[in-house]
């Protein structure tokens, strides 16, 4: 529905979110009751409010009982407003009873909380029950389980356009002549113009490549695609670092500080807040250092914004303790400056 000028080779991130603005605006519904209207109307505004997480990421939490079941979160309203189809692999074979009750119709987020209430239990039976799920989010790490698959080819409609939700990031999916095939997107994959699709036919992630008219085309450098995938690893790491940064750098709000503030009290918040910048800049030295590679069971991950938690666990134990000792050696001679301030007037 959204046309871009004949032209036009590359756009930037700014430019799609305003054609996509547009399109929502544009197709808003004409012949519809004032409470529609009011409800289109809201759900228009929420997904503007949240379209430039679409260049970041978005926050969705899968159910695991069927192909297109999310938690709603008002990121889904995006996809709902677009009429483009979510879907994901990861669910539960429902042949399987004693992961059928331990799952239930919870979510991801809901199954990682129950698994540790399980855990604290006294019941032997809900600890059993939280092993069973545990093990389950274990042994399909990859997001996508043969049941999962069957119902997917069997959901998507021939030729249907839709995104697929897998490894926290989001694939374009079409179907052709009963096969699911991904869009390759792979910084790897850039100088390869004749691979455009790969297959979708196992949890492995080692799909055939092919052309834009699904003939089979395999790269015509393996070692190059290789190479590329490792610096988009690396560059999703990089993002994931700044994302993290970005959150966490809280500058000071000045309209919150009370008026009358003594000189000195001002001066020991500005310290704290130097203090935790050295403190996080530490820390992510140290994390940089340390050259984690998160990958997954597939071999390796493409186009991942990576939630704030994986970044933060990515650190080895021993980098943390020596993040804690930096800290208690710089926190050392404070001590003795703050005795002196308490004698002593500070000028700003």
């Amino acid at each position: 529905q959204i046309k871009l000028p004949p032209m036009m080779e590359i756009i930037t991130a700014e430019q799609l979110m305003e054609y996509l603005g547009d399109y929502i605006l544009d197709a808003k519904p004409k012949e519809i009751s004032e409470i529609q209207r009011l409800n289109y109307e809201q759900n228009m505004s929420d997904a503007m409010a949240i379209l430039h997480k679409l260049q970041t990421g978005l926050d969705v939490n899968v159910k695991f009982t069927g192909v297109r079941v999310f938690e709603y979160t008002p990121e889904c309203i995006v996809f709902d407003l677009l009429d483009i189809p979510l879907y994901h692999g990861w669910l539960v074979d429902p042949q399987v009873a004693d992961i059928v009750k331990a799952v239930g119709n919870c979510s991801y987020n809901q199954l990682v909380e129950k698994i540790i209430s399980c855990k604290q239990s006294e019941n032997s039976e809900l600890v059993s029950e939280g092993f069973v799920a545990e093990q389950f989010l274990n042994n399909t790490a990859t997001q996508l389980t043969y049941h999962g698959l069957c119902e997917l080819t069997s959901a998507v409609q021939e030729g249907e356009l839709c995104v697929f939700f897998r490894n926290n990031h989001f694939s374009t999916m079409t179907k052709y002549k009963g096969q699911l095939y991904l869009l390759v997107t792979d910084q790897g994959f850039l100088t390869e113009e004749k691979v455009v699709w790969e297959s979708l036919h196992n949890v492995d992630g080692d799909g055939n490549f092919c052309d834009s008219e699904f003939h089979l085309r395999p790269p015509s450098d393996p070692e190059t695609v290789y190479r590329g995938q490792q610096d988009q690893i690396d560059q999703d790491y990089l993002m994931a670092l700044s994302l993290q940064q970005e959150q966490q750098n809280q500058e000071i709000n000045w309209e919150q500080i009370p008026e009358g503030i003594s000189d000195l009290e001002l001066a020991k918040k500005l310290q704290e807040e130097e203090d935790r910048r050295a403190s996080q800049y530490y820390q992510e030295q140290e994390q940089a250092a340390a050259q984690v590679c998160i990958c997954n069971g597939a071999g390796f991950i493409s186009h991942v914004i990576f939630p704030t938690q994986q970044v933060q666990g990515a650190a080895s134990p021993a980098s943390t303790r020596q993040s804690g000792s930096n800290e208690r050696k710089r926190k050392e001679p404070r001590e003795k400056e703050r005795e002196k301030e308490k004698n002593s007037c500070v000028l700003l």
